[in-house]
């Protein structure tokens, strides 16, 4: 059962799946681009969803496409963000009545999406190149203190004692997928710090008890994050993901997995390894589970060819679901392939702890 201090929308799927959708109809209330964009990539990402808002959104379409016309006739001044404008201008070119909803498929082992929408998004730090897993925090860069972002906010308080946030993702490709930025006030960046991985360990074992398939997952700086201000991706799936089956090695069957995934069986071991990969500024990615962390070493983006269907292997990726953004991808990748293609990014050379 749930602690009775435990804010509601945490007692069940049912009631953070109401909190989820009811927060979506605000900000489509409030208006605007940026809230059309988000909830129409989180609407799309399930076709009851989609249909329930579908005349909403169609509306609200229509006063922008109208406004934004009107205003380039005119020569007026814009107040959008030109990564929402950019955005907007593929819905409009594509049009609203061609998008289409999310699918997914198995593949062998593997799953596969077909996430339309995710595609049309900016790609911000996860295309460029890094040699590190650390920099600093930028103010003037992206994060989650910009004002404007607070409106995005699906939950705020305290939460296991600490201060949490939770965020839509704007381009969603996970069941209920939020991003849960701790104490986001402090301005850490995306490097790993004990306390959030022992918070985070510690919450998902929680939640597990109330909330079947809660997962939480990490891309490290270099493992194809897109913010460097310190933040998880919360989601909740019927389904376990690829790597959690039983037939890999790593869960104690005969199959071995195309890249190193080491399994810790409790918060100490999982930092160890953690604290190993930082030491040897080594991109990795994290999923945890309710007593149980998968670690995945891998190679840093740009040091691998990126296979031309994918725009980032992240903690996604690396854990067995491969997204595609055209039929054509979705129907023909096969298992041997997507194998081939994970293989890609494994690392040769970690020296785990005790090693």
């Amino acid at each position: 059962m749930s602690n009775l201090s435990d804010p509601p929308l945490f007692g069940s799927e049912p009631s953070l799946r109401s909190a989820f959708e009811h927060g979506l109809g605000k900000l489509l209330d409030i208006g605007g681009l940026n809230h059309f964009i988000l909830v129409l990539a989180n609407a799309s990402f399930g076709a009851p969803l989609f249909a329930a808002l579908r005349e909403r959104l169609w509306a609200q379409y229509q006063v922008l496409h109208g406004s934004l016309r009107a205003a380039l006739q005119l020569g007026h001044r814009i107040d959008e963000a030109d990564d929402d404008l950019l955005v907007f201008l593929k819905i409009a070119s594509l049009g609203l009545d061609q998008l289409e909803v999310t699918e997914q498929r198995a593949a062998g082992c593997w799953e596969v999406q077909f996430n339309q929408l995710r595609s049309f998004r900016p790609l911000r730090d996860s295309q460029r190149v890094l040699h590190t897993i650390h920099m600093p925090f930028d103010e003037q860069g992206f994060h989650f203190n910009k004002p404007f972002l607070q409106q995005e906010i699906i939950w705020s308080g305290q939460l296991l004692g600490e201060t949490v946030d939770l965020f839509y993702n704007k381009y969603p490709f996970v069941d209920l997928h939020g991003l849960l930025v701790p104490d986001r006030q402090r301005c850490l960046p995306q490097y790993l710090v004990w306390e959030v991985h022992e918070y985070t360990w510690r919450l998902v074992q929680h939640l597990g008890k109330v909330l079947p398939g809660v997962r939480v997952g990490y891309n490290a700086l270099g493992a194809f994050a897109s913010v460097n201000h310190l933040h998880l991706q919360l989601f909740v799936r019927q389904q376990p993901l690829p790597v959690e089956h039983r037939h890999w090695r790593h869960n104690g069957g005969a199959s071995a997995y195309p890249v190193d995934c080491l399994v810790c069986d409790s918060s100490d071991r999982a930092w160890s390894l953690i604290d190993r990969l930082h030491e040897q500024n080594r991109a990795y990615n994290l999923l945890y589970t309710p007593g149980r962390v998968y670690c995945l070493p891998r190679k840093k983006q740009g040091e691998f060819a990126l296979a031309e269907w994918s725009n980032g292997f992240s903690w996604y990726e690396l854990c067995g679901g491969m997204i595609t953004f055209n039929r054509e991808a979705f129907a023909s990748l096969s298992e041997a392939r997507i194998t081939r293609e994970l293989a890609l990014a494994a690392c040769t050379d970690f020296a785990q702890p005790g090693a």
